[in-house]
C-alpha cells in the first residue's frame, strides 16, 4: 500500500505519547557507508599513491569512445580501439593489483588476457589455424592453476574473497 492509502491518525491517537519501542531490539549493524569506506581502505595501493591514474584513464577512454563514434569513417574506428584498449589496460591493472595482493580473485580474467595474448602472438606468427587455440587452452589451463595458487597463498589460504 502506498502512503495516501493509509489512513491518518487522528488528534485522540497522536495524544497518547511516542510508540513503545520494540521488545527484542537486535544489535546494530554497521551502516553502509561504513563497510564500503572499510573495503575501500582495505583494497591494495597503486604504487603511485593517491593519483588516479586508473580513473583518468578510464575518463581518457570514454572521451576517446564518443570522439570515435562522433568522427566516423575509418579514423573513428582507430579511436573506438583505442578507447577500449585503454579502458581494458585499466581495468586489467586493478585486476592484477587485487589479485596479487589477495584482495580479491581474478584468475578467470588474467588467466584469458594470458590466453589472448598467446593465441595473438601465434596468430601473427602465421602458424597453422588449429595450434594457436590449442596453444591458447593449454595457455588458460596453466595460468588459471598458477593463478588460484598465487591468490591462495596471499589470500592467506581462502579461496575466494
Amino acid at each position: 500500500m502506498g502512503r495516501r492509502s493509509r489512513q491518518r491518525s487522528t488528534s485522540r491517537e497522536r495524544s497518547l505519547g511516542p510508540p513503545a519501542p520494540p521488545a527484542a531490539s537486535t544489535p546494530a549493524s554497521p551502516s553502509r557507508a561504513s563497510r564500503s569506506r572499510s573495503r575501500r581502505e582495505a583494497a591494495p595501493a597503486p604504487p603511485w599513491g593517491r593519483f588516479p591514474l586508473v580513473e583518468l584513464s578510464v575518463l581518457a577512454a570514454l572521451v576517446l569512445g564518443v570522439w570515435g563514434l562522433v568522427q566516423g569513417g575509418r579514423a573513428g574506428l582507430v579511436l573506438l580501439a583505442a578507447a577500449a584498449l585503454l579502458g581494458s589496460v585499466a581495468g586489467l591493472e586493478v585486476s592484477i593489483r587485487e589479485h596479487v595482493a589477495g584482495y580479491r580473485s581474478h584468475t578467470l580474467v588474467l588467466s584469458l588476457t594470458i590466453a589472448v595474448a598467446v593465441m595473438a602472438a601465434l596468430y601473427f606468427t602465421r602458424v597453422a589455424r588449429p595450434v594457436p587455440v590449442l596453444v591458447g587452452i593449454a595457455a588458460f589451463a596453466l595460468a588459471c592453476l598458477a593463478l588460484r595458487a598465487l591468490y591462495q597463498r596471499r589470500a592467506s589460504g581462502l579461496r575466494l574473497r
